[in-house]
């Protein structure tokens, strides 16, 4: 999603059943992690179609606390991820890559991004920690780069006017986007 959006593509959905395997696994780990982009969109959100441009699923970035991440190793490890190389190896020492395949009526390849340091983090609704959403928005200039999401417009938009992005039923209306984009405005 980093590339500009091809709005003749607006409307296109996620895998339910990819999405579905991606949020089981990181509820696995939701004690020991603070869920950011995407996910965290998607999570900060009430229940919605889970359209590809309103925010990205493709991986899970995560943040976890220097003090922890051992335990996060550990139960990484015993749950068959493997660390994999990024064109950021060397670069940064508080980022790192894990994939891990999960067997079922297809494969689906799980990919968590894990930046290793403390962030400001709120809970949703459904119990998971977020980065919260001021410092989220903050993170489209260095590490996420969906920066065109409908997500990241619509909680751009909620907190100009003073109203917080989690649990908004805002966030979990797009029709919005996709009908500009069919008629020309977008």
């Amino acid at each position: 999603m980093g590339a500009p959006h091809n709005t003749k593509r607006y409307g296109e959905t996620w895998n339910a059943m990819d999405l579905a395997v991606m949020q089981t696994e990181i509820e696995k780990f939701r004690d020991l992690v603070v869920v950011s982009g995407g996910w965290a969109w998607h999570f900060m959100s009430p229940p919605h179609i889970e359209l590809k441009h309103a925010h990205d699923h493709k991986d899970a970035d995560l943040f976890v606390h220097p003090n922890i991440l051992w335990k996060m190793m550990d139960r990484m490890e015993s749950e068959g991820y493997e660390k994999i190389w990024t064109r950021f190896d060397g670069v940064t020492e508080n980022f790192v890559r894990y994939t891990k395949v999960v067997a079922g009526e297809r494969p689906v390849k799980v990919i968590f991004d894990l930046f290793i340091e403390a962030v400001v983090s709120v809970e949703t609704p459904v119990g998971i920690q977020v980065v919260e959403p001021e410092t989220l928005l903050s993170f489209y200039r260095n590490k996420h780069s969906s920066v065109e999401c409908f997500s990241v417009a619509i909680a751009k938009d909620l907190l100009g006017r003073g109203q917080n992005p989690v649990g908004h039923v805002k966030m979990a209306d797009f029709t919005p986007w996709v009908s500009a984009a069919h008629d020309g405005r977008r």
